[in-house]
C-alpha cells in the first residue's frame, strides 16, 4: 500500500480503542515516519563511555581521525582529538566492527557493521556496511546486510572503487553469507570470492601496499551458543590470493600448522616498508606468531608469548610499523611491542589503553598512532612516548533502576567498568562527572537500590559476586551466596551456577526480602548475611550446557554457562507471586514465595526450548498477568519474541507480531506503563518501541535516541520520566510520559489539548561541581521547571515550514525563535502558540509561546514570574562619547549582581493553570482553547518551612515591582535625554552656531539633560560603560542595589524567610525609591513639558527636527 496509507494503518492499530483510523489519517501529510511524538526529547546522562573496536586517520592529516565504538557508532575528530562528535546516530546498526579509508581518496570513509571481538554473549550484531564519499557528513547503506559481523574492510591502495570485506558472519550457526567479498563498483555489486564453509568466516584481512593483487585472508571457524563459545576447527586458517582477490590457495605446512591441525582465530598483515614480509598471528594451544620473507612461501616461528592474545577470541590482532618490517605492536590485555620482528616483547604503559583490538599507524606519518580499546581509545604523535586517552560517551550499559529520591538517581552496571549511581538532574547547574559515583559490584549483572532506604544498594558482578553497598560510608560488604571461586571450572562442577548477568531482586511488597538467582532461586531477609534457596533447580538442567568453553583454548568466565537463571520478579500486585525465567527456555511461577513451583514455560507458544528468557514484567494490574521477552539469536533466530499471560502462566499469546523483522529486531527487554494499562515499552537489539494496546500494534518511539541495543527500560514512577538503559550509548531519559500516558481519543479529536503534567517540585539551585568543559561526555540536565506538553492538531498545526519535525530539545525555550520568510510570507505564517499561566486567584503569572507543529509539542515554564522590564540606555555615559550604541539604538544596563535578579521571581507552591490558545489563520476567529492544572510543591530537600517560603516570595515580587518601576522611569529618562541630546547637536549645527535664539535653547537644552542626569544618577551608575567590573569605580546606585538585595534573599537564599537585616535594607531602598519617583515625575511633568514650550515658541521650529514638537 502507499506509504501515506500503511502509516496511518499502522498508527490506527496502535491507538485501537484510542481513535479510529480517519482522524490520524487526516495527518497523512506528515513524512511516512512521522508520529505524534517525534518532538519529544531523550537526554543523555550517563556515564562515561568505553569499548572501542576500530580506529582510523586520515593519512597525513593528525586533526581527523575516527573511532568506532563497540555498539556505539562512529566518531570523528576534526581538530586533533580535542572534540569528537558522532557522524553515524541515524543508521540502524552502531556496532562498528571495522573502518577504513580510502588511500587514494581521503573523503571515502568504510564502515563494516557487528563485532568480531567476542568472549560474552552481548556482542552487537550488524547489518552490513556503509560507505560515506563526504568523510562522514552521510553515509549509503552499500549492502551485505546478513553478514552479521565485519572484522576489517580493505581498499585498493590506487582504485577506491575496489574494495574487499571480511566478514566473519553472525556465528550463532551455519551460514552462507560468511567470507571474504569483494567489489570493484564502489559497493553496487558484491562476488563472494573466498567461501571455506558455512562454519568459517573471515576474522582479518590484508593487502600488498605496493602489489594490491596480493591479499592474505585469516580465515576463522567460531560458532557461540547461549552455552558454549567454539573458537577453531579445521576451517581456521590463512589464505593468499595472487590476482586482487578474485581467487585464493590455502596456506598450511611449510612452517604454518598443517591443514589437519585445528587452529583458531588468525590475523595477518603485510609490513608496507617490505611487502616481501608477512606475518601472521594465531589463535592455539599458545598463540603463536609466524613470519614470512618471502611473500607467504614459508614461515618460521616468532614467539608463542601468551602475552600476544591472552583470551584468544578477545584479541589477535596486530599492526607492523610503515617504515620498519621488524617493529609490530599486538593488542591483547595489554599493548605490547617488538623491535625484533616479534621474538621478543616490550609492555607499553596503560595510558595506552588495556583490553585493546585495534591498532592504527598513520602510514605517512609512523609517529602517529591510535589504539581502540575497552575504555574508549587513545592517540600519540609521538611514537608511544606519550599517549591521549579518549573517552566517548559509548558506555554499555546492561540494566538500569531508579530510587525514589527527589530528584532521583539511576543505578546500573557497565560493561568493563563498574556500577554507577548518578543523579538524573542536577541541582548545581548540570550534571558532571565528578557527581557519577560507585557502588560496589562490578562491571556485568544488576545495581538495585533499595526501596525503602535509598541508601543501600545490591550490586552484583560474575561469579555471583555480590555487594550491599551503604551510599553514607562509601563501604561495601561481600555477601555472595556461596563465596567459592568458580574461575575456570566447568559449570556442571560448581556447586551453583552463575551466569554473567545473574538476576537481583527486591521484593516489592518487603524492602529486606532479596532474591537472586544461580540455577534456584535464592533470598535473604538479613541484608545477606544468610541465604536460603526457595526453589529446586528450575533449569533444564542440560549437562552438555555446563561444559567447557572456549574451542582451541580454554575460556571459563561465567560468560556462557548454560542452565542458569536469567530472570527474576515478584508481582507488585500480590505478594509471593514470583517469576522465574532460565537462559535454557524454562518458565516457572510461585503463587506462595517459593513453597510450590509451577513450570510454565512449555505453555509458551512458538518459543524455542533453548530461548534466553531476559526479563519477565509482573503487571502493575493484576497478579495473574505477566509479560515475558525472550531471545533467540544466539540460535540464529533474530526475530522479536514478547508473550503475555493473563492466568499465571496457564496460557501465553504472542504479542510481539508487529515489531519490525530485521537482522537487529530481537528483544532485550519488555516494560510496563505502572500508570496506564496496555502502554507497553520494548527495547531491542537498535531501538525502543511503544504499544498502546497490550502488544497489538507497536511504533517506534526512537526520536533522537542513537540506535544502540536498548538493554533496559523502566519508568520513574514520581516524575513519569521513561529512563533508559543502552548497551552502548550509556543511560537515557525521555522526561515526563505523562502525554502517553494520557493519550486517548479525545485528546486525537480535539483541536488542541493540554496533557496534565505530575506535580513538580520548586527546586532551589545548589553549588554544583566544576565538569571538564571539553569533555566528548556532555549530560543533559533535566528541564527546569514543569514541562507543559499540548497537542497540535492538523488543522492548526504550523505546516508552513518545509522542515520536517526533528526531535525537540529537553524542554524548547518559551519563546521559539522566528523562522525566516520569504517577502510576503510573513503574513501567512501562523501565530505561536500562546501559554498563559494563572495563579489560585485567576492573576496572570507568566505569558509564553511555543511552538505549533503537529502532534506532541513542549514548553518549560521555569516557575517564575515574568521578569521585570529591562533598562535601555540610549546614550553614552557623560564625558564617553566613545560608548556607541547598538543597531537598535540601545545599549545595556552592566553592573555588578544583575546575572540572576534580573529574572522574575520564582512562584510559591500551590496549584496554578495552564492556559493555552492557538489562533488559526483566521484572525477574526476565537483561538482554540484548552487548560490544564498544575500542582507545584516544595523542595523537600530544603529546610525553610512553607510560612518561610512565602514570605520569601512575597517580598521578592514587591522587589520585581520596584525593579520593573525603575528599569521603565530609566527608559523614559533615557527616550527624553536622547531627543535633548539630538537637539543639541543641531542646535550647535555650523549653520545655526551665530544664532541667538540656537544658542539660548542649547543653553536650555543643557541645562534639561544635566537634571535628567541628576535623577538617572540616583537610579543607576551613569558612568557605566559596559564594561562588567565598572561598578567598582563608582558608588553603586538604587537599581543596582535593589538587583543585589533581590539575588542575596530570593536567588541564593535557598527557602528561607527574608532576614531582619534584608528587610531593613530593603525598607530603606523603598524609600530612595520613593524620593526618587517623586523627582521622577515633577522631571516629566514640569520641567520637560516647559522646554517644550520654550521649543514651540522659537522661530527655529521650522528648521529643526525634534520630537518634542
Amino acid at each position: 500500500m502507499p506509504a501515506s496509507k500503511a502509516v496511518c494503518s499502522s498508527r490506527a492499530l496502535s491507538l485501537a480503542l484510542l481513535v479510529a483510523c480517519a482522524p490520524l489519517c487526516g495527518a497523512a501529510a506528515q513524512q511516512a515516519d512521522t508520529t505524534l511524538w517525534t518532538r519529544l526529547h531523550f537526554r543523555f546522562v550517563g556515564p562515561e563511555g568505553n569499548r572501542a573496536i576500530a580506529a582510523v586517520g586520515e593519512p597525513g592529516n593528525p586533526l581527523v581521525a575516527y573511532i568506532g565504538a563497540a555498539s556505539g557508532g562512529v566518531w570523528k575528530t576534526e581538530d586533533g582529538g580535542v572534540h569528537w562528535r558522532p557522524v553515524f546516530d541515524s543508521e540502524p546498526a552502531q556496532a562498528i566492527g571495522a573502518l577504513a579509508i580510502a588511500p587514494s581518496a581521503h573523503n571515502v570513509l568504510w564502515a563494516g557493521t557487528g563485532e568480531t571481538f567476542f568472549i560474552r554473549s552481548m556482542t552487537a550484531l550488524g547489518d552490513g556496511v556503509y560507505r560515506s564519499t563526504d568523510a562522514g557528513r552521510s553515509w549509503q547503506h552499500m549492502g551485505l546486510d546478513s553478514t552479521g559481523r565485519i572484522a576489517r574492510i580493505v581498499i585498493d591502495p590506487t582504485n577506491p572503487q575496489i574494495v574487499f570485506v571480511c566478514a566473519l558472519g553472525r556465528a550463532y550457526g551455519p551460514a552462507q553469507q560468511r567470507g571474504v567479498y569483494r567489489t570493484a563498483d564502489g559497493g553496487k555489486t558484491w562476488t563472494r570470492t573466498l567461501f571455506v564453509d558455512p562454519n568459517t568466516g573471515c576474522s582479518d584481512l590484508a593487502i600488498d601496499p605496493g602489489d594490491p593483487n596480493t591479499l592474505f585472508a585469516g580465515m576463522w571457524q567460531f560458532e557461540v551458543k547461549t552455552w558454549h563459545l567454539q573458537s577453531g576447527g579445521p576451517g581456521s586458517g590463512l589464505w593468499v590470493s595472487r590476482d586482487g582477490g578474485l581467487t585464493w590457495k590455502r596456506l598450511a605446512g611449510r612452517g604454518l600448522p598443517p591443514a589437519n591441525h585445528a587452529i583458531g582465530k588468525v590475523a595477518v598483515a603485510v609490513a608496507p616498508s617490505n611487502p616481501n614480509t608477512v606475518y601472521a598471528l594465531v589463535e592455539d594451544r599458545d598463540p603463536t606468531l609466524y613470519r614470512s620473507d618471502d611473500r607467504g612461501a614459508t614461515w618460521r616461528v616468532m614467539s608463542r608469548n601468551h602475552d600476544l592474545a591472552e583470551r584468544a577470541p578477545y584479541y589477535v590482532r596486530f599492526a607492523v610499523a610503515p617504515d620498519d618490517e621488524d617493529r609490530l605492536y599486538f593488542v591483547s590485555v595489554r599493548v605490547t611491542t617488538s623491535r625484533d620482528g616479534g621474538q621478543s616483547l616490550t609492555r607499553i604503559g596503560f595510558n595506552a589503553g588495556g583490553d585493546t583490538h585495534d591498532y592504527w599507524i598513520d602510514p605517512l606519518n609512523p609517529d602517529r598512532m591510535m589504539i581502540a580499546h575497552d575504555g574508549g581509545a587513545s592517540i600519540t604523535l609521538t611514537g608511544g612516548k606519550n599517549w591521549t586517552r579518549i573517552i566517548l560517551p559509548i558506555a554499555q550499559m546492561y540494566h538500569v533502576a531508579t530510587d525514589t529520591r527527589v530528584p532521583y538517581n539511576l543505578y546500573g552496571n557497565r560493561q568493563d567498568g563498574s556500577s554507577y549511581r548518578m543523579p538524573s538532574r542536577s541541582l548545581g547547574g548540570g550534571i558532571s562527572e565528578g557527581q557519577w559515583g560507585h557502588v560496589g559490584g562490578c562491571e556485568s549483572g544488576f545495581a538495585i537500590p533499595d526501596t525503602v532506604d535509598n541508601n543501600t544498594v545490591w550490586s552484583g558482578c560474575y561469579d555471583g559476586g555480590l555487594e550491599v553497598y551503604d551510599v553514607r560510608t562509601d563501604q561495601s560488604r561481600n555477601v555472595r551466596v556461596w563465596p567459592e571461586a568458580g574461575y575456570g571450572w566447568r559449570p556442571a562442577d560448581l556447586k551453583y551456577r552463575w551466569n554473567w548477568t545473574f538476576p537481583i531482586a527486591i521484593s516489592p511488597h518487603d524492602h529486606t526480602k532479596v532474591y537472586v538467582g544461580s540455577q534456584v532461586v535464592h533470598v535473604t531477609t538479613d541484608g545477606g548475611t544468610s541465604w536460603r534457596a526457595i526453589s529446586p533447580d528450575l533449569t533444564r538442567n542440560d549437562t552438555t550446557h555446563q561444559q567447557t568453553s572456549g574451542g582451541v583454548t580454554t575460556d571459563n568466565l561465567m560468560t556462557f554457562d548454560g542452565a542458569t537463571l536469567f530472570a527474576i520478579a515478584e508481582s507488585p500486585v500480590k505478594a509471593g507471586v514470583i517469576w522465574v525465567g532460565s537462559n535454557d527456555g524454562r518458565v516457572n511461577v510461585t503463587q506462595d514465595g517459593g513453597a510450590h513451583w509451577t513450570d510454565v514455560g512449555g505453555n509458551i507458544p512458538k518459543l524455542s526450548p533453548w530461548a534466553k528468557i531476559k526479563n519477565i514484567e509482573p503487571s502493575h494490574f493484576d497478579a495473574g498477568t505477566a509479560y515475558l521477552s525472550a531471545d533467540l539469536h544466539e540460535l540464529d533466530d533474530l526475530n522479536p519474541y514478547i508473550f503475555k499471560t493473563a492466568d499465571f502462566g496457564k496460557t501465553w499469546k504472542l504479542i510481539s507480531a508487529t515489531l519490525p523483522r530485521s537482522a537487529l529486531s530481537f528483544v532485550h527487554v519488555v516494560s510496563e506503563d505502572p500508570v496506564r494499562r496496555g502502554l507497553l515499552f520494548a527495547g531491542t537489539e537498535n531501538g525502543l518501541y511503544v504499544t498502546f494496546d497490550d502488544g497489538a500494534a507497536w511504533l517506534p518511539l526512537q526520536t533522537n535516541l542513537p540506535h544502540a541495543p536498548v538493554s533496559w527500560v523502566t519508568v520513574q514512577p514520581h516524575f513519569h520520566d521513561l529512563v533508559v538503559s543502552t548497551y552502548g550509548r550509556g543511560f537515557y531519559i525521555l522526561d515526563d510520559i505523562s502525554p502517553l500516558e494520557q493519550l486517548n481519543a479525545a485528546a486525537l479529536a480535539s483541536i488542541v489539548t493540554v496533557f496534565a503534567p505530575p506535580p513538580a517540585y520548586r527546586f532551589r539551585d545548589r553549588q554544583g561541581i566544576t565538569d571538564a568543559p571539553n569533555s566528548a561526555v556532555q549530560a543533559e540536565n533535566g528541564p527546569t521547571g514543569v514541562p507543559i506538553t499540548y497537542y497540535v492538531s492538523a488543522v492548526l498545526a504550523d505546516t508552513f515550514s518545509s522542515a520536517t519535525n526533528t526531535p525537540g530539545a529537553t524542554c524548547p525555550p518559551a519563546t521559539p525563535p522566528a523562522a525566516a520568510a520569504a517577502p510576503g510570507d510573513s503574513a501567512r505564517r501562523p501565530k505561536p502558540a500562546k501559554l498563559v499561566i494563572l495563579d489560585a486567584q485567576g492573576d496572570t503569572v507568566r505569558v509564553l509561546q511555543g511552538e505549533r507543529k503537529l502532534g506532541f509539542n513542549r514548553v518549560c515554564w521555569d516557575l517564575r514570574y515574568s521578569s521585570p522590564a529591562t533598562p535601555k540606555l540610549r546614550t553614552s555615559p557623560p564625558g564617553r562619547a566613545f560608548v556607541r550604541v547598538g543597531a537598535d539604538g540601545t545599549r545595556p544596563l552592566v553592573t555588578w549582581d544583575l546575572d540572576l535578579s534580573v529574572r522574575g521571581p520564582l512562584v510559591v507552591p500551590g496549584t496554578y493553570t495552564v492556559r493555552i490558545a492557538v489562533q488559526g489563520m483566521d484572525t477574526t476567529a476565537a483561538p482554540a482553547t484548552a487548560s490544564q492544572s498544575i500542582t507545584l510543591l516544595k523542595d523537600p530537600n530544603t529546610t525553610g518551612t512553607d510560612a518561610d517560603v512565602q514570605a520569601q516570595g512575597k517580598l521578592a515580587r514587591t522587589i520585581r515591582t520596584e525593579q520593573d518601576s525603575i528599569a521603565r522611569m530609566i527608559n523614559r529618562l533615557e527616550w527624553v535625554r536622547k531627543q535633548v541630546r539630538d537637539l543639541t547637536t543641531q542646535l550647535r549645527d555650523s549653520a545655526l552656531v551665530a544664532d541667538s535664539g540656537a544658542k539660548r535653547l542649547a543653553a536650555l537644552a543643557d541645562t534639561l539633560e544635566r537634571r535628567i542626569i541628576r535623577v538617572e544618577a540616583g537610579l543607576f551608575d551613569v558612568n557605566l560603560t559596559g564594561a562588567r567590573e565598572d561598578a567598582f569605580r563608582n558608588p553603586m546606585q538604587l537599581y543596582g542595589r535593589l538587583a543585589a538585595l533581590q539575588s542575596d534573599m530570593a536567588e541564593n537564599g535557598a527557602d528561607f524567610a527574608p532576614t531582619t537585616q534584608q528587610i531593613a535594607v530593603h525598607d530603606a531602598l523603598a524609600q530612595r525609591l520613593a524620593d526618587l519617583s517623586t523627582r521622577f515625575a515633577e522631571l516629566m511633568t514640569k520641567t520637560v513639558p516647559a522646554f517644550g514650550a520654550e521649543l514651540r515658541k522659537t522661530p527655529l521650529r521650522d528648521v529643526i527636527y525634534t520630537s518634542f514638537q
